[in-house]
């Protein structure tokens, strides 16, 4: 039964410090589902029996049927410290054994890394899974540097352990090389992104920080567990028993001395971890799985594990399940980890504010948020949108991070493009209903105090996808998420019955609400677009606009690949356009971006909204920019944070600020859709060379400089020697020997190649590296599965844009060329690509 009550559960929401918010992170199938159900076991919410194999968090039918999670699911737990004792080690001090843990189970899969990104954005600290076997993969890197990046605390579970017993066979030796292994590599990324105000978050077996078990089983253990049953036995603090379990640590049991080398007396001593930790294990396994009974019994007698009638005549790997399951208990183990190693909220949130709030940080709201005050303003950040068993209505789901939020409250609902002062993009309007999230279902709760995680009803009308709840009118908003894919496969969808179009609009909006990723719009030709992350995450957005946010029948175009327009060298000559009036002229170069300014604009490092000193200080000392230019930067482009930028580099030009905003508004018209086939531009920078305007302010209005100054930035592009940009996807793959041979020709038949390949120590496993265009990658997956025999398992992520080689793509022959012409056609534009001579006027 559930051992606790909502009203418990307020009654915790309360005290910060005994709240845990924690999101479970990792790799594709390296078992975060599986894991989370053993903690769902313990809150009483399913039976044991079904834990592991339920995963209680795959809310959806398609994530049970495909065993693949694709959305992030919170739930609430009720958790009690199985030893009392372990209060004293709670950092910061708590009077009671009861916590409250929210809890979010995100999914793996590359495609879906904008939902992992939600999870973290509400959450403080994350459960890093690893598989033994596979070891850190790309995708683990991935959420593990996202989590870094907003300032979350990780600690790591080293998952199915039991796989490195049963089919690997590993010796006790190899498999604690093999755990070192892992653990070395997840400290290297942890290392890789340090941030200073976050500290050494660097985890270790010895501090307790790392965990081993194996999540289909249910069982788990912390080298601190196996120290506070042995220094009862030795008679020593559980801390330094904690310090000898791990590492070069040897207990010699004729001296009865623990010793720090492996010999003694000509005889090699066992390393502490392997004679006291792993002993036991591999005493268990052994005796059950060659059905020794007797062994087994004396072995659960010995470990005071109960069992049951029915439980005693269970054979081979059930007897397994439940025998580990009562020994090492995997919930016992996480809740450990969570409660003494992950940060409350009232501990956060000191740290996170910094990298939360985008207002100064001597305000009210920022000092709310600081101190995580329920009696403070409200601010309350929306990370995503969950759809609602009442069709086309959505919760949104976010956390309180300073005030209270309760049932009636009236707030200001700010989105992400609101600026403080101004009416755009804000709504004033009343909360309807706090609810709790709680996997697959919400119970209705009256209000929710700083440091939780809630469902909020009533107000999916006013956002999008995210935005900021708050009741100061001087509140700032809380700083967007930073996606780490971008949608770049996209494909046009329209309806085969046309009285179904209404209905197709109307589900076009409810996808793009439910998805933090997706996007949707018209195209020029008037098609419906929805770009993703890649193949997959198409694939089910697709599907639910079909079955469920439009529910009518659709027609689907093949994937189509969104490229960039950019530029590789500087103009040839000066472009230069007169208005229509012929009064005023623009005289304008375009130059590349260089690849390090363009990454770090997309990373969000160097933003339009930093202080424009600071920002060339950057751009100065970082990237060897002039510092006059980097200051006169006038907008970042498209969409206004995109990666172009207009540089002003005029001398002493009269009325020059009274057309900037004209200028502006061509630029970003400009670089939404380029010169060559209306692709967005990426990687250009503009400098505007001079400015002729005329004396009289009519004569110099926004209908005779936007026009102009859309033509002028063409022209330059034109005469920069343009290029066409392709995504490029990072590819993993992992293959056994036999089968490397298929992957190297299915790469070169699609335009890929490996850059790096290695064997996992102790596996007969390759994990292959290789870049792969995107455009190439349709159908990869089934091509490699079928030149590998199936052995191969890839795992692709959007990484770098690249020139798309083979020519000038204003040239047809060429294959840039005919991509182009393939593009424009499906535009409906003509043909052949404007000439220069069409923007440019000659002196």
């Amino acid at each position: 039964m559930v051992n606790f009550t909502v009203e418990e559960i307020r009654g915790l929401m309360d005290n910060a410090a005994r709240i845990r918010n924690m999101s479970v992170i990792a790799h594709v199938d390296h078992g975060k589902s599986t894991l989370t159900d053993s903690l769902v076991q313990r809150a009483g919410i399913i039976s044991a029996q079904n834990a592991g194999s339920q995963r209680f968090t795959d809310t959806r039918p398609d994530e049970q049927e495909r065993g693949v999670t694709i959305k992030s699911t919170a739930i609430s737990l009720y958790a009690e410290l199985q030893d009392p004792e372990d209060l004293k080690d709670v950092p910061l001090k708590v009077d009671k054994n009861e916590f409250l843990i929210n809890l979010i189970d995100s999914p793996g899969h590359v495609d879906f890394s904008s939902e992992v990104t939600a999870a973290l954005r509400v959450t403080d600290g994350a459960l890093v899974v690893v598989d033994t076997v596979e070891g850190v993969c790309v995708q683990t890197e991935t959420v593990l540097r996202q989590a870094l990046g907003e300032r979350i605390k990780p600690v790591v579970i080293i998952n199915k352990v039991d796989r490195a017993l049963l089919e690997l066979q590993l010796s006790k030796e190899d498999l604690y090389q093999n755990f070192s292994r892992v653990i070395e590599s997840v400290n290297v990324v942890i290392a890789t992104y340090f941030d200073k105000v976050l500290g050494d978050v660097q985890v270790m077996p010895d501090k307790g920080t790392v965990a081993f078990g194996s999540g289909l089983h249910g069982w788990a253990f912390t080298v601190r567990q196996f120290a506070t049953r042995y220094a009862k036995k030795f008679g020593v603090d559980k801390n330094k028993m904690m310090e000898r379990l791990w590492g070069d640590n040897y207990f010699n049991p004729k001296t009865k001395k623990w010793t720090k080398v492996g010999e003694h007396d000509g005889k090699t001593l066992e390393r502490a971890f392997n004679q006291f930790i792993l002993d036991p294990i591999f005493k268990i396994f052994d005796s059950v799985m060659k059905n020794k009974k007797d062994e087994v019994m004396a072995l659960v007698t010995k470990l005071e594990i109960k069992l049951t009638v029915d439980e005693k005549e269970l054979e081979q790997k059930q007897l397994l399940k439940v025998v580990m399951r009562k020994f090492l208990p995997a919930a016992d183990a996480l809740l450990e980890m969570m409660i003494l190693h992950l940060p409350s909220p009232a501990q956060a949130q000191k740290y996170r504010m910094e990298t939360l709030y985008e207002g100064p940080h001597d305000d009210e709201s920022a000092i709310g948020i600081r101190d995580c005050d329920p009696k403070g303003t409200l601010m309350l950040y929306v990370s995503k949108m969950v759809p609602t068993s009442d069709k086309g209505r959505f919760y949104a789901f976010g956390r309180v991070f300073s005030g209270t939020a309760r049932s009636g409250l009236k707030v200001r609902i700010q989105g992400p493009n609101y600026t403080p002062g101004k009416k755009e993009d804000l709504f004033i309007k009343s909360i309807q209903r706090t609810v709790l999230m709680m996997g697959r279902s919400t119970e209705p709760i009256e209000d929710v105090p700083a440091g939780n995680i809630l469902g909020l009803v009533g107000i999916d009308q006013f956002l999008l996808k995210s935005g900021t709840l708050t009741t100061n009118e001087a509140s700032h908003n809380l700083k967007v998420m930073k996606f780490s894919v971008s949608p770049v496969v996209q494909r046009s969808v329209e309806v085969k019955n046309a009285n179904d179009l209404p209905k197709l609009v109307e589900g076009l909006k409810r996808l793009s609400k439910s998805d933090p990723c997706v996007l949707t719009y018209i195209s020029d030709s008037g098609e419906h677009v929805v770009a993703g992350a890649g193949e997959l995450h198409l694939e089910i957005c697709l599907k639910d606009l079909e079955e469920d946010h439009a529910g009518v029948p659709l027609r689907i175009s093949d994937p189509v690949v969104q490229y960039r327009e950019s530029v590789n060298g500087k103009s040839s000559i000066t472009a230069l356009s007169k208005s229509p009036n012929k009064h005023n002229r623009l005289y304008v170069i375009a130059e590349p971006l260089g690849e390090e300014v363009s990454k770090e604009i997309e990373a969000g490092k160097i933003a339009p909204r930093d202080d424009f000193k600071a920002r060339a200080r950057v751009l100065a000392d970082d990237h060897g920019w002039d510092v006059t230019d980097a200051r006169k930067i006038w907008c970042f482009g498209p969409d206004t944070n995109g990666a172009n930028l207009l540089v002003d580099q005029t001398k002493a030009v009269q009325y020059l600020n009274e057309i900037k905003d004209s200028v502006v508004s061509g630029f970003q018209w400009a670089t939404k859709e380029g010169p060559v086939a209306e692709e967005p531009m990426r990687s250009v920078r503009f400098n505007i060379m001079d400015v002729t305007l005329h004396a009289d302010a009519i004569h110099r209005g926004g209908g005779q400089i936007i026009p102009t100054a859309r033509r002028v930035l063409y022209a330059s592009t034109l005469l920069a020697e343009p290029g066409i940009l392709e995504p490029v996807f990072l590819v993993e793959i992992q293959v056994p020997e036999q089968a490397m041979g298929g992957i190297y020709g299915v790469l070169t038949r699609k335009r890929g190649h490996v850059f790096e390949e290695f064997q996992r120590p102790g596996t007969p496993l390759f994990n292959v590296k290789a870049y792969l265009p995107v455009n190439e990658s349709f159908g990869f997956t089934a091509d490699l599965r079928q030149a590998t025999g199936g052995q191969a398992f890839p795992q692709s992520v959007f990484d770098h844009w690249q020139i798309l080689p083979g020519g000038s793509p204003l040239d047809k022959t060429t294959k840039p060329g005919q991509i182009v012409e393939e593009m424009r056609k499906r535009k409906g534009l003509k043909p052949e690509v404007p000439g220069v001579d069409n923007y440019y006027d000659k002196l």
